[in-house]
């Protein structure tokens, strides 16, 4: 029986104790979890309990009159006068049972309670109960009627008892059979749901017919046809509980038992917004063949998750948590780790024209989005422009060992593969990440480079934040990312990115339109919004600024609607100074610059006038060999500036001219590469391969 684990519950296999009201009730569990927004707000239901669909507990004082009444008339007319046994319908039913074909039953609401609360007492077979069964039963009954009131009974019996099918209880029959409270049940529907507890199964016309007859027992002024017709409609209803405003995939990350009321970090009203404004979004760019997307919002200073839209698109897929190529998504942390490291200055000049660099597996060319170069511009420029090659060559710049190690310690724990394995296009988001990882790194730049991890239960004590981040660096960063001049050589003056408050933002697109990005922060929020393809479809001509930027704008409005974000306060180790270009590639302005690196003027030299220099690897840096490779597919690349004319020199031996970057396999052990003219040595650098040579 569907009810047995939970009188279990209540005897803990004792057949002589009654339970008492209050434990009845404590003990009963609705087959649903149910979600609650910070505020306790209900957010989402869940199915947990599959064996019978249950909400939660009803009062008497919460159902309509009527179907007391109907159920009293059906079934037990003498309640309020036994003391749980009716001896009086029971001599009549032994009377009536010896010229009837079908057995007549005298069991009260009081005794059919019992036999739900014990399961000793359900029938062993089709034949019924036993005598000893039925002995006991009318024993426990006259327990209940002693210990507890009528109107406890007649509650308890209202929301134990099966309707039909998997409903158990008034509150899943009313919803699932009528859509509707309890509270609302008209005397028609409660005449039917009272027909209904003798037969559950029964067929519609047989359970019509029944409740005509008991309405028109209680004089009742609804007629027969309605009843039918209530009947008919109630029948072909699908048995589907009342849906809250959804959270859904929020909701299956904590809600594991059946009755379980978890509050969440979740704001409700956020929700419903960032939800609509999704939705809404979804649906503009279906003709550009746009199907999914996916928005969180986290509380920079707790990590508490105060918006988590798992998909707007109507699948079952949960965008926050899949993996999908990140785009220029990665980009302001590979600025930030070259600024940290000292090795650019948001001023200084990066070359955005053709490159091809030489790899394992053949050269590989980066390219702007537009197809099209730039010219020298500066890191400012580059970064909130979002432009490849300079990318590329910052990436060169700091080394794809350094950057793959950062990223994992800011936890984008879903880059598995080994560094060569992603190649310099790490640089542009060829590896796959989380929104969830994403959001939580851009609040590491929102918190001045400190990170934490972030939490969807309210109350968690949150964990202690580390330094990952370089803080000067980050706010250099961050004011990047929030200069809309810098960014209009891309993106224009006016677009959704221009906030009229402090905000950093960056957008991202992945190769051939699949993923679509839009993360950024103010000072006390971070909003992080992915739209595309589950399956995998390219879109349609849709960039970050027309495809995710529009719901990140409008969620950041939302959020900073009654009060505007302030521009975060610049820590320590900065210094900001007027700096000039020569020539004028950019127009004079303030910069920022970490203390050191300052200076009043950038000069481009040409390129014979530049110094040769090792560009990679760096001095001193250190090299690991990836077990999981094939050691004669790993590569290092080695790059110069203004090396025409000479040689690469590695441990004594020639290379090659160093005019153009080199591919070397590398070996295990320490390693002296040399940029040489033939008779001396112009620039040299030392590093070390960590591995174990193969045989």
């Amino acid at each position: 029986m569907k009810r047995c684990a939970f009188a279990l519950l209540l005897l803990a296999g004792a057949a002589s104790a009654a339970p008492s009201y209050e434990q009845v009730r404590a003990a009963w569990r609705s087959s649903d979890a149910v979600l609650l927004d910070r505020h306790g707000e209900p957010l989402q239901t869940l199915r947990i309990g599959l064996q019978s669909r249950r909400q939660q507990w009803t009062m008497l004082t919460d159902i309509s009159p009527a179907l007391p009444l109907a159920v009293l008339e059906a079934e037990d007319q003498r309640f309020m006068q036994h003391s749980g046994v009716d001896l009086q319908a029971m001599g009549q039913a032994a009377w009536d049972n010896l010229f009837r074909k079908r057995p007549r039953g005298a069991s009260t609401i009081t005794m059919q309670l019992a036999a739900m609360l014990d399961p000793h007492l359900q029938p062993a077979s089709a034949g019924g109960r036993t005598l000893s069964q039925k002995w006991d039963q009318m024993k426990e009954a006259r327990e209940l009627d002693a210990a507890w009131t009528k109107q406890q009974i007649l509650e308890a019996y209202l929301n134990l008892a099966n309707f039909r099918g998997e409903l158990q209880g008034v509150g899943a029959a009313a919803h699932g059979l009528f859509g509707k409270e309890p509270s609302g049940l008209t005397m028609g529907e409660s005449a039917i749901l009272a027909a209904l507890l003798r037969g559950p199964q029964a067929a519609q016309k047989m359970v019509a017919r029944r409740a005509c007859a008991l309405a028109a027992e209680l004089k009742s002024t609804t007629s027969c046809r309605d009843i039918e017709a209530d009947a008919m409609l109630a029948f072909n209803r699908p048995p589907v509980m009342p849906a809250l405003p959804p959270a859904a995939h929020a909701a299956r990350l904590l809600l594991k038992s059946p009755g379980q009321q978890e509050r969440s970090t979740l704001d409700a009203n956020l929700q419903h917004y960032a939800q609509d404004v999704l939705r809404q979004q979804i649906m503009s760019l279906r003709e550009r063949n746009v199907n999914d997307g996916a928005v969180l919002v986290l509380d920079n200073a707790s990590g508490e998750i105060l918006a988590y839209v798992g998909n707007a698109g109507g699948t079952e897929v949960d965008g926050v948590a899949s993996l999908r190529q990140a785009g220029s998504t990665l980009k302001p942390f590979l600025y930030e780790l070259a600024l940290e490291r000292k090795l650019i200055t948001a001023a200084s000049l990066m070359d955005d024209s053709p490159i091809d660099i030489s790899t394992s597996s053949g050269l590989y060319i980066p390219q702007n989005y537009d197809r099209e170069f730039k010219g020298y511009v500066s890191a400012r420029t580059s970064l909130a422009s979002s432009l490849n090659v300079p990318a590329v060559r910052t990436l060169v710049l700091v080394g794809l060992d350094r950057f793959n190690e950062r990223l994992h310690a800011l936890g984008f724990d879903s880059l598995t593969e080994s560094p060569d394995y992603y190649g310099y296009s790490l640089a542009l988001g060829s590896a796959e990440v989380t929104l969830l990882e994403l959001a939580n790194a851009y609040r590491t730049l929102a918190n001045g480079g400190k990170h934490s991890p972030i939490t969807l239960r309210l109350n968690v004590k949150p964990e202690a934040a580390r330094a990952v981040l370089d803080p000067a660096a980050t706010f250099v960063v961050g004011d990047v990312l929030s200069d809309r001049a810098a960014r209009s050589l891309t993106f224009g003056l006016k677009n959704e990115l221009a906030a009229t408050y402090w905000a950093a933002v960056k957008t991202g697109t992945s190769k051939d339109m699949r993923d679509n990005w839009c993360i950024g922060y103010s000072t006390r929020y971070t909003v992080a919004v992915w739209v595309g393809n589950f399956v995998g479809q390219p879109m349609w001509d849709v960039s970050g600024v027309s495809g995710a930027a529009p719901v990140w704008r409008d969620v950041m409005d939302y959020l900073h609607r009654s009060a505007p974000a302030p521009a975060p306060v610049p820590p320590r180790g900065l210094v900001q100074r007027e700096v000039r270009f020569q020539p004028a590639v950019e127009p004079a302005r303030a910069e920022w610059f970490l203390n050191g690196t300052e200076t009043p003027e950038v000069v481009l030299v040409a390129e014979h006038q530049r110094a040769p220099r090792i560009l990679y690897p760096a001095d001193a840096s250190i090299l690991a060999l990836d077990p999981d490779i094939p050691q004669d597919r790993q590569r290092v690349v080695f790059e110069a500036q203004a090396a025409q004319g000479l040689q690469w020199q590695l441990n004594g031996q020639l290379l090659g001219p160093a005019d153009r970057s080199y591919s070397w396999q590398p070996t295990p052990g320490e390693h002296e590469l040399i940029l040489t003219d033939g008779a001396k040595a112009i620039a040299r650098a030392t590093f070390h391969v960590r591995g174990e040579k193969l045989n």
